[in-house]
């Protein structure tokens, strides 16, 4: 199954509440993040600038956040 990609903060954050686990993969090139969400389903991700990236972090109630480098 192909992930889903969500382009709304508010609809991503759905998601993350019926995670059991988030990951963020920092792309320093492109100057983007990307936020996935693992649920029992499906994989969602949200592409986030990374000069928004810590206070987007901050508003996720993700229990367990993966740095992926």
């Amino acid at each position: 199954m192909a992930p889903v990609e969500v382009f709304d903060k508010e609809e991503f954050k759905k998601y993350v509440s019926l995670a059991i686990e988030c990951r963020v993969y920092r792309d320093e090139k492109r100057g983007i993040a990307k936020v996935k969400a693992r649920t029992k389903s499906k994989l969602v991700t949200i592409k986030i600038p990374l000069d928004e990236l810590d206070d987007f972090l901050k508003e996720l109630n993700c229990e367990n956040i993966v740095e992926i480098t």
